[in-house]
């Protein structure tokens, strides 16, 4: 059970938060940590005599709060929770519990496929649910236009919602550990014979500290990260900086799911096309996988095809943005299941 036990501790919470994004969605508004975590952000969206400067701090210390609590609550769960067979349950409910908060797929995937199906039927009621998916302004946007914005938000924020809490779970659970190794607190734990389970809860608390970094960058981002708020300046840097390898890596996962990896390299010339140096990668991949025309009147054209897409191509890019999460979730576990192998038998 001991060689068992690193590879639960790590798969479980992802395999728990799946469980209850699929089955639940999302946590009531009420106890949303993100919802929590926004109201604190709140107060910082107003004029300052040192936009820059408040930026800096805002863009540092709060995404930096959001991971001390969240690997703390786990730490302390491991450290005074119960254990079953060498598995620290209460640390890896609390991981879940952040990983679910974090990560979200359902709901997106519902709203989409909403959008899609009132375009047809009521574009009005289509207006107003695309707004929960897009920032831009719905008044004037023909039904195709508006299955173009509800599949361009699919895909981005498969990257951004989904893909990015995973990725970085996973790379603060590695590099947790490779820290430990390197300042020879895990090294000195497997020399001295202490249990290989706790070198998996490092990684756990690590890792659960940089999902809800990256998602508290990707918040105040969404929040504050407009060209009209000075504010916002640094939180939009940065998360340019924290999105980088998730919107590629969400941008492989559908053209995995879609089983045509040629759409990769056929939709790098278009990821260019939108200002941000991220969200094009997933548009585009998806635009060619599907082969239609994603276009923002006024800002971009993803020319994967020679048309917008009908409610069938686009009822296909929700299913197509399911296998992509499907595809990262298998990656993910892939990658712990080498790892806590690495874990077990040092």
């Amino acid at each position: 059970m001991a060689k068992i036990a690193p590879a639960a501790t790590l798969l479980a919470p992802l395999f728990l938060a799946v469980a209850l994004d699929l089955l639940v969605a999302e946590p009531p508004r009420r106890i949303h940590p993100v919802a929590l975590f926004g109201r604190i952000v709140g107060p910082f969206d107003r004029e300052w005599a040192r936009p820059g400067l408040v930026g800096v701090v805002v863009a540092v210390a709060l995404p930096l709060a959001a991971a001390a609590v969240a690997g703390g609550g786990v730490w302390l769960a491991a450290e005074n929770g119960p254990r079953v067979d060498g598995v620290p349950v209460l640390a890896v409910a609390v991981a879940a519990a952040v990983l679910f908060s974090a990560a979200s797929l359902r709901m997106l995937l519902d709203v989409t496929r909403d959008v899609v199906d009132e375009s047809e039927a009521d574009p009005e009621a289509a207006r107003e649910s695309v707004r929960a998916l897009v920032g831009r302004d719905t008044g004037d946007l023909s039904p195709a236009d508006l299955r173009s914005a509800a599949v361009e938000s699919a895909a981005e924020n498969l990257a951004d919602g989904f893909v990015a809490p995973l990725l970085w779970f996973a790379l603060g659970a590695t590099g947790g550990v490779a820290l430990g190794a390197t300042g020879g607190v895990a090294l000195g734990a497997v020399a001295g014979g202490a249990p290989t389970a706790e070198l998996a809860e490092t990684a756990l608390a690590a890792g659960v500290s940089a999902a809800a970094w990256a998602k508290a960058v990707n918040t105040l981002d969404s929040m504050l990260g407009y060209r009209s708020k000075p504010v916002g300046r640094a939180s939009a840097r940065l998360d340019d900086a924290v999105m980088y390898l998730p919107a590629r890596a969400a941008a492989c996962c559908l053209a995995v799911a879609a089983r045509s990896p040629e759409s990769l390299r056929r939709a790098r010339p278009l990821a260019r096309e939108p200002a941000s140096p991220n969200s094009g990668w997933p548009m585009a991949t998806a635009a060619v996988a599907l082969g239609v025309r994603l276009e923002k009147p006024g800002a971009y054209a993803l020319d994967g095809g020679a048309a917008p897409p009908t409610p069938a191509a686009a009822r296909d890019a929700v299913r197509l943005v399911r296998a992509a999460g499907g595809v990262a979730v298998a990656a993910a576990a892939g990658w712990f299941l080498a790892f806590s192998g690495v874990i077990a038998w040092s």
